[in-house]
Parts: structure tokens; sequence; C-alpha cells
């Protein structure tokens, strides 16, 4: 399957986890794949691999919580390939595990500007390349913290209420100009992002018993999510915010 030949597919937060997940699926399905990251090695592992496999990818380093760093990237994503398709934003920052009373200022600070001005700067300058295009796609990976607080994890899982909202904001405001903007909302997933709990026997043994499905995800079943949003199948869905959770907001 080819569905998005000539496609530019761009993924922050893609050297690991469920962004290079994403990545692969895309490049099978025909996309120009652009993954990126803060890890210049990391990203170029991906791109390698994706090659290796037949896929088209490149790979552009960028720091979501700075805003030059953000420029740069839509700048030369344009420059390199001509277009954006689809802007799928995925990195993310959780510094800190802990009481909400001791969480320091610093790591406040980073996951304000990874998770919130990050997602809210880069859906901007996508928007504005696809609005030049007149159309486009727009994907946050948000979490089911952002509907149930997770415990330790306060603005972590404030910063993953935002983009909820911000969702269904870009979603009403960009409609106009042919963009569709959604949200993915996963569940525990077995990344190194998450092995603060999932390499945790005593959160494994209070987190599992709440999922239906009785067990962790792997990130190459959370990816088919963001294919689908991003497809033709989904052309009439824009800002909802889609659960792949195992049933656990069910």
């Amino acid at each position: 399957m080819t569905q998005f030949e000539n496609k530019v597919v761009l993924i922050t937060g893609a050297s690991r986890g469920i962004g290079e997940a994403i990545a692969h699926q895309f490049a099978a399905q025909g996309a120009q794949v652009i993954v990126s990251s803060r890890s210049q090695e990391g990203i170029d592992a991906v791109a390698n691999a994706i090659k290796q496999n037949g896929g088209k990818a490149g790979a552009i380093t960028c720091h979501n919580g700075d805003k030059a760093s953000r420029d740069g990237l839509i700048k030369q994503t344009i420059e390199q390939y001509g277009q954006l398709d689809v802007m799928i934003n995925n990195a993310a920052a959780n510094p800190y595990f802990g009481n909400v009373l001791d969480m320091g200022f610093e790591a406040i600070k980073k996951t304000i500007e990874v998770n919130i001005e990050g997602y809210f700067h880069m859906s901007q300058l996508a928007g504005q390349q696809m609005r030049k295009q007149g159309a486009g796609v727009i994907i946050n990976t948000s979490s089911v913290n952002g509907r149930v607080a997770g415990f330790n994890q306060s603005l972590y899982s404030a910063s993953k209420a935002a983009i909820i909202s911000m969702t269904e904001s870009f979603a009403k405001e960009c409609a106009q100009f042919g963009i569709r903007v959604n949200a993915v909302l996963p569940g525990l997933t077995d990344t190194k992002f998450a092995s603060a709990l999932t390499q945790n026997e005593a959160m494994l043994k209070m987190i599992l018993p709440q999922i239906p499905l009785g067990r962790i995800a792997q990130p190459e079943e959370i990816a088919p999510a963001y294919l689908f949003l991003a497809s033709d199948a989904a052309k009439y869905i824009t800002g909802v915010s889609l659960p792949i959770d195992g049933g656990l907001l069910a």
C-alpha cells in the first residue's frame, strides 16, 4: 500500500518509541518521512533503517523547547522537500516524577516549553505552510493523562490536557483552510520514555488492573492511529482526541 505516496510527513520525537514506530509505518505507506529529535545519532539511525527497508526518509534535529530550533525545522523541511502534508507533534518532556509540591522550577519550565509552547508554535508554523498549500493534517500526541491525571505526574498531565484543548481550538480555526487537526491519547506504552512506570513493579501492579486488556501497549500498536487520522478515511474527522489505551478510559 502506498496511500501516502508524494506526501511529506514530519514527526518530532522520532528517534525512538512511538515516534519511531510512526515513522516506519508512514514510510511503509510510501511517505517521504522526516524524523526529528534532539539526537542526531538517534534520528540518523531511524532514517537509515527506513531507507534500508526501501522507504524514503530524512533526518533534521530539533529541540522542541526552543523557538529558533522549531523555526529552523520547518524552514529546512520546506526548503528540502517543498511541502508539508502531515505534521505530527510527538516530542515530549516529563522531567519530574514525584509529589506536586516538590517539583522544581526548572522541571516546570522545561515541561511547559516542550509540551505546551512547543506544540502550539510548531502547529502554527506547520499550519501556516498548510494554509498556503490549501490542505494539511496536524496530529498531536497527548495522553490518557490528559483526561485522568497520573499520580506523581501533575504538570505532565496538565500539559497533556492543554494539548487536547489546543487540538480542538486549532481544529475549529484551521478547518476553513483545509487543515484537519486531531490528537492521539496513548495509554501506558513500552518505551524508554515511560520506563519510570513500566520498570516499576509496584506501579504496574497498581496500573494493570485498571486496563481492561490487561497489559501495556507496544509502540507499533499506537502508530496505526496516526496513519488513520492522516488518511482520506478520516477526511471528515477533525478536533477529536482518540484514546489508544486498552480500554483504560472506558
